[in-house]
């Protein structure tokens, strides 16, 4: 197995911090997610984050003009410079102090960064080979307190800064003659937003305390004139000498010079001057409402507000007309973007995690996705790897879809913290585990609460397992120590299980056979038999608490994860122990900002509290208290690779070390509350507080890994993470893995073969070279007719490799009834020899059940949708009593209904084919 895996996406977190942006298009949202960024696809439906990540937390995005560059800056003053077409990272840069804001001028030549009570205008990179991409231009002083938002007029001419000394500064970006710049007051707060109207001078300025002031310029854009050049005193001695000169002129060049000049000298050299011409108020009498992030469309004069409590308004100006308004969220509405068509409205609330996507002409939502509110601390892969079940500490569960990476349901029956999720071998029941003192299963057809499982006395369920014919459903007690047992048809409870002295840490039923595996923390895992009454059938004495319990695939195999940081392996049938692995220094666990002691002292206490084999048996991850996921060859017992899920030092115990320059005379900088008065300010957690003190007004989580699970297609594996559900999925891009090649195969022998029609031999070839494209042209240039004949003729051992590449190619090829036709023969000539080595080849063949599933499904709502289209017309024309006989519109219609069905027969032909020839087992 190859472990060339790589970050392919991050489920679970939608939102954290930072201001959103949509695309030039106007499809997509931009959203930060902690220190990486998530691209949402509104019209595809689909999610992808980026294959990078800052050092710290994301604070502010910008893009440029084109769509084509993006600057990620972080809560550290780091900054990313990334090609959202290529998605790498092109520059690195420090701003050498924390960024506010910053924004791109339209014309995409320089942009605008707000730090500190200074705005720096950098020349923006081009699209040529520069050595350093970030030039300083310019630096802006005036305001006297943290400058907050920006804006730029539509000719790039002038931009604004806000700040929190309740002042608005516009600022000339080039050496205008009449504009250096100029200061507006008028507000009683800080200054949350500022924007120019299209194409003139005149802006709007928001303030804190929900205060909007209109100012008007008295001069338009093309009325900003040019400094003289720095040679003009030259210039005027020889205009003197010529008697050409005047006096006005010289004073008002000396006025110029000098930056000041009284009313009527302003009026005589034409300088820009604003007027009040208006200021609204948005809370009423009495309503006190803080007012947190405003989006301004230009060219349709759209204001959007968001507010502390989760309202937003909608308003139209100059007149300030209320469109509408409505209530969101529960918390604080962070950020506020509109889309370049104006229809769209993107809302983020950090507080509970939220993204909304708000279209305002029809009132209805686009996009509304929330994560967790607290971290995840379970997840389940759905049996053909198309879903993925998460539990929370918040008390909810979710299911995703791999493909999208959207949520689409979710169930809050739960009162208290999910402990464990689990689903059924047929995958659409969904089963959990609470603290609250119950397990419940959930429908995915109807998606609905069809079975809750209780104890006789009142218990919390620490894990939970169902059997593999979907029949039992037992859970662990955290203080009964007891196993309960219940059947999944009647909800009633059929036994509880008594014999551990400790809390029940783990349970997994034997996927062969009817054995259940209990691990504890009393030192041991018993190993019960279903079919002898319950009995414990053997009893394994480990050498420290056990934290996690599993199954090999096969059945043949337990690993077991201890507080000790081992790994050990045993024999269920024989109860003896085959091998073991010792973990601790894998953790490299660091050191929190409050501990006393040092990381390499608190690694004692540190340990694996997640296993899952991988779906060939031959690996096994592991992940726990610490930010590594490792992979261990099981037979060899040696670490395979490791895996940092994350670099955020935004996280606590993320650094081995503590940073000196924050040690004092009087301790640790990290214990002083420094921003006690402010909303992000840092609060002491409480003793044993372990996952942070939500009553704080901020606090640091400390990073781990909750649950890690690999997906049944052996293709990618999840882990639930302080960050976010996280998904390693194979590199197929650059990866080179022969299969019995010699020198004698090459490309252009099987591209001689397939021009003599050879094709078996240039299959076979193309195979061994194990290159996507040319196994591609190999099996496209088979004639349909022939498929047959050729699938017969190879190979067993080849069989395998083909309908693997058959089931990647079903994700991103158009010939799906040509690659159909390849896996109906294929199974029909081989099924039975397959059969026989149905362990090793199950995850190709739920790889390749998950690929065609997914085209059965967009198959059937394209082919139902048109159908009631034309039942529809047919409706539609009777009732108008056209002439039109509708014996043809009958015919159609049954002709779209047979075309129909043959469409979804031939994949429910395939897929059933498999099933029937690889088992019960492949379902």
């Amino acid at each position: 197995m190859k472990f060339a895996y790589r970050f392919s996406n991050l489920l679970g977190t939608v939102y954290r911090r930072g201001n959103l942006n949509f695309t030039c298009d106007g499809n997509s949202v931009i959203s930060p997610v902690g220190n990486r960024v998530t691209i949402f696809d509104l019209k595809n439906n689909k999610s992808d984050t980026l294959p990078l990540a800052t050092r710290y937390n994301v604070k502010c995005v910008a893009l440029s003009p084109d769509g084509r560059l993006a600057i990620i800056v972080d809560e550290g003053g780091d900054a990313l410079l990334v090609s959202l077409v290529c998605r790498s990272v092109l520059h690195h840069f420090h701003f050498k102090g924390s960024v506010h804001s910053v924004s791109f001028s339209p014309d995409g030549r320089k942009f605008v960064v707000t730090k500190g009570n200074i705005a720096q205008m950098y020349h923006a990179p081009g699209k040529k080979r520069e050595f350093n991409a970030f030039c300083l231009d310019k630096t802006y002083f005036g305001p006297y307190d943290d400058t907050t938002c920006i804006d730029w007029t539509d000719d790039s001419r002038c931009f604004v800064v806000g700040s929190k000394d309740m002042s608005t500064w516009v600022f000339g970006a080039e050496r205008w003659d009449n504009l250096i710049y100029y200061a507006l007051g008028g507000h009683k707060d800080a200054i949350v937003a500022c924007f120019f109207e299209s194409s003139s001078l005149d802006l709007y300025s928001l303030s804190q305390d929900g205060v909007l002031c209109v100012w008007q310029c008295d001069t338009p854009p093309e009325g900003l004139r040019l400094k003289p050049p720095a040679g003009w005193k030259a210039d005027l001695l020889q205009r003197e000498e010529e008697g050409e000169e005047e006096e006005d002129q010289e004073r008002d060049r000396e006025t110029t010079i000098r930056g000041k000049a009284t009313p009527a000298e302003e009026e005589k050299t034409g300088k820009v001057k604003y007027s009040r011409l208006a200021k609204y108020f948005f809370n009423k009498e009495g309503d006190f409402n803080n007012l947190t992030a405003a989006a301004f469309h230009k060219k349709s004069h759209l204001l959007v507000t968001g507010f502390a409590s989760g309202i937003f308004h909608l308003h139209e100006l100059p007149e300030f007309n209320l469109i509408h308004s409505l209530s969101i969220s529960d918390q604080s509405v962070a950020s506020v973007a509109i889309n370049s068509s104006g229809d769209w409205i993107a809302f983020g609330c950090s507080g509970l995690g939220q993204l909304l996507v708000w279209e305002w002409q029809s009132e209805s939502y686009v996009l509304k996705q929330q994560g967790h509110f607290n971290s995840m601390v379970a997840l389940a892969y759905s049996p053909d790897g198309q879903y993925i079940v998460t539990g929370g500490d918040d008390g909810k569960v979710k299911v995703w879809n791999t493909l999208s990476g959207f949520c689409f349901v979710t169930f809050t029956e739960h009162s208290s913290g999910v402990t464990g999720v689990t689903f059924t071998a047929t995958g659409y029941v969904v089963v959990t585990s609470s603290m609250d003192g119950t397990v419940r299963a959930f429908d995915l057809h109807r998606y609905r609460n069809f079975r809750t499982f209780t104890s006789p006395r009142p218990t919390q369920f620490s894990c939970v397992a169902v059997d593999a014919s979907g029949e039992i459903v037992s859970a662990g007690a955290q203080d009964s120590f007891e196993i309960f047992v219940w059947s999944m048809q009647t909800g009633r409870l059929l036994d509880v299980l008594s014999g551990h002295e400790g809390p029940v840490s783990g349970l997994c039923f034997n996927p062969m056979k009817s054995i259940l595996a209990s691990a504890s923390w009393d030192k041991t895992v018993r190993l019960w038999d279903m079919f002898d009454s319950w009995r414990t059938k053997e009893t394994l004495a480990l050498t420290s608490d056990a934290l996690a319990v599993t199954f090999r695939p096969d059945g043949a195999e337990l690993a077991v994860a201890t507080l000790n940081s081992q790994i050990t392996f045993w024999d269920p049938e024989n109860a003896v122990q085959t091998g073991s692995i010792e973990g601790r220094h894998d953790l490299k666990t660091g050191r929190k900002e409050l501990d006393k002691i040092t990381a390499k002292h608190s690694a004692k206490g540190k340990a694996f509290s997640t296993l899952c084999y991988s779906a060939d048996g031959q690996s096994i991850l592991a992940g726990g208290m610490s930010r590594f996921v490792c992979i261990y060859h099981v037979r060899e017992q040696i670490l395979m690779k490791r895996f940092e899920i994350s670099c955020n030092l935004s996280l606590d115990a993320m650094e081995e070390f503590l940073n000196r320059r924050k040690m004092t005379e009087f301790g640790n900088l990290a214990l002083i509350d420094q921003d006690a008065g402010q909303e992000d300010g840092v609060a002491i957690p409480l003793p044993g507080v372990k996952k942070g003190d939500m009553s704080s007004r901020h606090f640091r989580p400390e990073v781990r890994v909750t649950s890690v699970r690999f997906s049944p297609t052996g293709r990618c594996w999840a882990a639930t993470t302080t960050e976010g559900l996280l998904i390693y999925s194979l590199d197929t891009r650059v990866l080179f893995d022969p299969f019995e090649l010699d020198t004698s195969v090459t490309p252009r022998r099987v591209r001689e073969a397939l021009h003599r029609q050879d094709f078996t031999r240039a299959i076979l070839m193309a195979l061994r070279l194990n290159e996507s494209k040319l196994v591609q042209e190999a099996l496209e240039a088979v004639p349909r007719d022939e498929i047959e004949v050729v699938s017969s003729s190879l190979p067993e051992l080849y069989v395998e490799k083909v309908l693997e590449f058959l089931a990647s190619s079903f994700e991103v090829s158009r010939h799906v009834e040509f690659y159909l036709l390849w896996t109906q023969k294929l199974l029909m000539l081989h099924g039975q020899k397959l059969k026989s080595r149905a362990g090793t080849l199950l995850p190709v063949i739920q790889f390749l059940q998950k690929s065609i599933q997914r085209h059965l499904d967009d198959l059937s709502k394209l082919c139902g949708w048109n159908r009631y289209n034309m039942q529809y017309a047919l409706a539609v024309s009777q009732q108008r009593g056209t002439k039109r006989p509708l014996e043809p519109l009958g015919s159609e219609e049954e002709e779209a209904e047979a075309s129909e069905d043959d469409s979804l027969h031939l994949l429910g032909g395939a897929g059933g084919d498999s099933e029937e020839e690889m088992g019960p087992e492949s379902s």
